[in-house]
């Protein structure tokens, strides 16, 4: 599973680490850091959370890998 991260969408709302702090790296400003995220076997179910907390819809969760 992969998260795909559109930074330009993002506006540091920050919803996504407070779903899953340890998916969701973001910088000093509160933005999602550059590149696509991987998720680990069990983190499925933070990332899905976290990737729909996202107000901007700056994530996309995908199933296969790219």
């Amino acid at each position: 599973m992969r998260i795909i991260v559109q930074k330009a969408k993002c506006q540091g709302h920050a919803r996504c680490a407070a779903q899953a702090p340890d998916i969701f790296k973001l910088d000093d400003d509160g933005y999602i850091l550059l590149g696509d995220i991987e998720v680990a076997e069990g983190e499925e179910l933070p990332a899905s959370r976290g990737v729909r907390s996202c107000p901007e819809r700056a994530l996309e969760l995908t199933r296969c890998a790219l």
